[in-house]
């Protein structure tokens, strides 16, 4: 049952077209042949312009609508290129504290050979000046029956022997810390190559918005002024078909056009109401799921604590496979209409979103709370008590990859080489729920098969 909500949603919406009303005329008088056919004639050269018109501005919105997807491809880009730049970072600060390390143990095994070397000159001398080395001698050569030796110079000798064996030790010891602080040093300025890698890929990554959303400022630039071109098209049909006194046929015309309206207009309300509703029995069944609630706090705190990934137990864990999948459907459907906010959104529910230096920022996404489309899988599934990273690239390998073609209610879809430029909720039917783009709101959306990545992921089952 509830697998046909989102495909009778999108049904009703694609219902609708793209037009404008045009007025209807008023009583005309009994217009003369010429005139009549003159007026018919500019009818329909009106008619021409504004049909080609149209077909411009659906071009031009599907072309806008295909950049914008790709400036969201471009800033899963980013962010991904963000996070490995906080793990080189890492990385390098780790390298940073081996080194000092390093460098520490490689002093205390110089300042045991010093020291060592003191005592012993300390040891020689004072044999000298005292003439009897014997306790000294005791305590290097370990012995307390000097008259075991033989002479002095003797027993200065078994001590000198021990003394080198202790400092060859030393030595080698030095010498291997003197190692360990090479290997240091040299992970260290690997560590901050791949750092550097890093910052040049995320800067990269950050200009490649720049380009795709100027791109899209052009796009938007053309598409306006082919609708100021409409609607002058449309203004001089409007003239034209005022002009067309007594012309029965246009009253026809504008009657089918008004029955059309009416028709996309009911058909526009119900697709409304359907989707009302659908969310709004969606978050009820949602908020009645005590254990999906207490799912997807565990899955919260687990991420909040540095894990990333896995599943968690809970009353869940006792749910069908096909319980699952409708209670992580249910979590999404819950968020239709919240408002698309670039790296918004986590097990909880929606976040402020983060600056992207472009079109995010133009439309307010730091400052105001919603969903990415990554944000958006990570609340749905922790309701199934299911942790996946926030990252596209990283979801498409989070869980077991099929073909796309076998894909089934509740597997996630993906756009780009390895995912990395968008994902969606599949609902079956040949429709998904996503958070499209900046501009946008979690919605109800035909599969769109372009640019799809060859595989689906499935968490459940």
């Amino acid at each position: 049952m509830r697998a046909a909500v989102g495909s009778a949603l999108v049904a009703v919406l694609t219902m609708t077209t793209v037009g404008t009303a045009v007025a209807v005329p008023p009583p005309p008088p009994n217009p003369s042949d010429s005139e009549l056919q003159r007026a018919d004639d500019a009818v329909d050269d009106g008619i021409g312009a504004v049909s080609d018109l149209i077909n411009q501005v659906a071009e031009a919105d599907q072309a806008l609508e295909e950049l914008m997807f790709a400036v969201a491809a471009r800033r899963e880009e980013a962010n991904k290129a963000l996070v490995d730049l906080q793990i080189a970072q890492g990385v390098v600060a780790e390298a940073a504290e081996a080194v000092e390390v390093a460098k520490r143990q490689l002093a205390d095994a110089g300042a045991m050979i010093d020291g060592a070397q003191e005592q012993f000159n300390l040891f020689v001398t004072a044999s000298y000046q005292q003439g009897s080395p014997v306790g000294s001698l005791a305590a290097f050569v370990g012995t307390d029956n000097p008259e075991d030796l033989l002479a002095r110079g003797r027993l200065l000798k078994i001590v000198s022997d021990a003394h080198d064996a202790s400092m060859q030790r030393l030595q080698r010891a030095r010498t291997e810390e003197a190692n360990r602080d090479a290997s240091a040093r040299a992970a260290k300025r690997e560590a901050e190559e791949a750092e550097a890698d890093a910052a040049v890929k995320e800067m990269m990554a950050q200009q490649a918005i720049s380009d795709a959303e100027t791109e899209a400022e052009q796009q938007e630039r053309q598409r306006q002024q082919i609708e100021r071109d409409k609607a002058d098209a449309e203004a001089q049909l409007a003239q034209a078909r005022d002009n067309v006194e007594g012309l029965q046929s246009q009253r026809e015309v504008f009657e089918a056009w008004d029955r059309q309206r009416q028709a996309e207009e009911a058909a526009r309300k119900a697709a409304e109401e359907a989707a009302q509703r659908a969310a709004e029995d969606a978050a009820r069944r949602a908020a009645e799921n005590s254990a999906a609630q207490d799912a997807a706090s565990e899955v919260a705190a687990q991420q909040e604590s540095g894990k990333v990934s896995g599943n968690v137990g809970g009353q869940v864990a006792n749910a069908s496979d096909s319980q699952k999948i409708e209670t992580v459907i249910d979590r999404a459907m819950s968020q239709l209409g919240v408002r698309y906010s670039w790296g918004g959104g986590n097990a909880n529910g929606p976040t402020l979103g983060v600056r992207d230096g472009g079109v995010g920022d133009q439309h307010g996404d730091y400052k105001n709370i919603g969903f990415d489309c990554s944000g958006l899988m990570q609340y749905a599934f922790a309701g199934a008590g299911i942790s996946i990273p926030k990252y596209s690239g990283y979801q498409y390998t989070a869980g077991k990859q099929i073909p796309a073609s076998e894909a089934r209610r509740g597997d996630m879809l993906f756009w780009g080489q390895g995912g990395i430029h968008h994902v969606a909720l599949y609902l079956g039917d040949g429709t998904m729920i996503e958070a499209p783009h900046s501009g946008s709101v979690v919605k109800i959306s035909e599969v769109r098969y372009n640019d799809m990545a060859p595989y689906a992921v499935r968490m459940i089952g």
